[in-house]
């Protein structure tokens, strides 16, 4: 009752301060007003750490994304369990990077399939090396089930439009199998903390050119495959999660893949995250805050995990402050207006992630410092505050998050340079930038008291400590 009570006086304070400001910029803190817990950063290993042959270039990217000192400080692998489109001849998937080696093989002796963790080598070192350098916890997802299980004989597509390529007879074996894996890597001491057995189940993956492994599922026919994941995972007393469904889009118009999974009796009892992608959302503000708005008021239990993004279609030149920018909004977007738990970049090593190696020699790209000022910061078990703008009008985006005796800002200014006044806050501050010429440097010229002058196009973080 305290505490409603501050927040309430805190609130109106707020409000006299901005009718008082007059053309002053003012972003006040109101560390009183919670929101969601977080959880941690993470980045999906798909694509290209089974193409990573030198251990020397594995354990560089593996410092760079999760030390916590020189790195990133990520907390979550996303490790892919393939379909095995590389184990069969003549797929239709062009991209070699796109096509994976199965752990369950078939033994062409016996015509018997068998596990063998021996395989897909290169992608388990590179999680060795995540782990050694400070990953905390380990997402096992698939694009499609196994090609032996499906309608086509094929990890991707299916026979007859809008029906999943996986028959209902073989959900039980598609879930024995998942299960069998991520149990071996549990008994190998990886940290696992969840098994997410579909992906972005609206999409087809059909037709003449087919860019991946995927399987399409129906809203009802999803609930289906992730119960008899539940009922199974209850069954064997497994510890880790189920997560799902991992819609690639989280407009209205998929809505029916939140709401039966969410409202089926065995899913809401046994799963405490909903994962979803935010892809084709950038920047569209009223999608992000009516999702947001929808989980908040309906399913007030379920945390939400972003576990995927990047740039879609890609149009920006990633070495760009611009295409920094961009990302840091969809950070601050993800984060206030749809209450993320734990955010995950799709490839982190690719030509539009977060570092790159398609020219023969590893780069860091601008996304790369703008999301250390996000991850080295804002760590998991912070909690996220009201941050209120007196303007917004979009100039400055922000995000706020206290916890361990701090109190971390970050705004992204779109803008020119220019001056804000920051209230609610108290204590030493330290400052950094990411800007033209600046990669997530510390910087002394930032702060003067109250004020904040933000360089023109950067990201700044403020640590306030007591």
């Amino acid at each position: 009752m305290f505490t409603k009570i501050l927040c309430f006086i805190l609130s109106v304070l707020q409000t006299v301060l901005f009718f008082f400001a007059g053309d002053e910029h003012v972003l006040n803190v109101n560390r009183y007003e919670e929101y969601q817990t977080f959880e941690g950063f993470g980045a999906s290993a798909c694509w290209w750490a089974q193409l990573i042959d030198s251990e020397e270039e594995a354990d560089t990217i593996a410092r760079l994304l999760y030390d916590k000192k020189t790195g990133l400080g990520l907390s979550t692998v996303r490790y892919n369990i393939g379909a095995g489109e590389n184990d069969i001849e003549n797929s239709k998937i062009w991209l070699r990077e796109r096509r994976t080696e199965s752990f369950y093989v078939l033994n062409e002796d016996t015509g018997e399939f068998g596990y063998d963790f021996t395989r897909d080598a290169n992608a388990r070192r590179f999680l060795d090396k995540a782990i050694e350098y400070g990953a905390e916890e380990v997402i096992l997802f698939c694009n499609s089930p196994h090609w032996s299980m499906t309608l086509n004989g094929r990890g991707y597509g299916g026979a007859i439009e809008e029906r999943s390529n996986l028959p209902e007879e073989n959900y039980a074996a598609f879930a024995d199998y998942m299960i069998t894996i991520a149990d071996w890597f549990v008994e190998q001491g990886y940290p696992v903390k969840g098994v997410s057995p579909v992906n972005e189940p609206q999409w087809d993956w059909a037709g003449d050119y087919i860019s991946q492994e995927g399987c399409h599922f129906e809203p009802d026919e999803c609930v289906k495959l992730l119960e008899t994941f539940a009922l199974e995972m209850q069954k064997r007393g497994c510890e880790y999660e189920l997560m799902g469904p991992e819609s690639g889009q989280l407009t209205w118009q998929y809505y029916d893949y939140i709401d039966k999974y969410l409202q089926s009796e065995i899913l809401s009892s046994y799963c405490h995250y909903y994962a979803g992608h935010s892809y084709w959302m950038d920047n569209d503000i009223g999608a992000k805050r009516g999702f947001g708005e929808k989980m908040a008021e309906q399913y007030p239990g379920v945390k939400f995990e972003m576990s995927e993004w990047c740039e879609l279609p890609q149009k920006l030149d990633v070495h760009s402050v611009e295409s920094g920018m961009w990302f840091a909004n969809i950070l601050v977007q993800d984060l206030t207006l749809m209450n993320a738990v734990k955010w995950n970049m799709w490839t982190a090593v690719h030509g539009d992630g977060l570092l790159n190696n398609e020219q023969g020699y590893l780069e860091t790209l601008q996304r790369y410092y703008v999301m250390k000022q996000f991850s080295n910061f804002i760590t998991p078990g912070m909690v996220r505050v009201n941050i209120a703008d007196n303007r917004e009008d979009g100039t400055v985006a922000s995000a706020c998050f206290k916890g361990s005796g701090k109190t971390v800002v970050v705004l992204v200014n779109n803008g020119d340079e220019q001056s804000l006044k920051l209230t609610g806050v108290e204590g030493k501050s330290k400052a950094y930038i990411t800007c033209e010429g600046k990669n997530c440097e510390e910087t002394q010229d930032i702060v003067s008291g109250r004020t904040v002058t933000l360089p023109a196009q950067s990201v700044a973080t403020i640590v306030y400590t007591r």
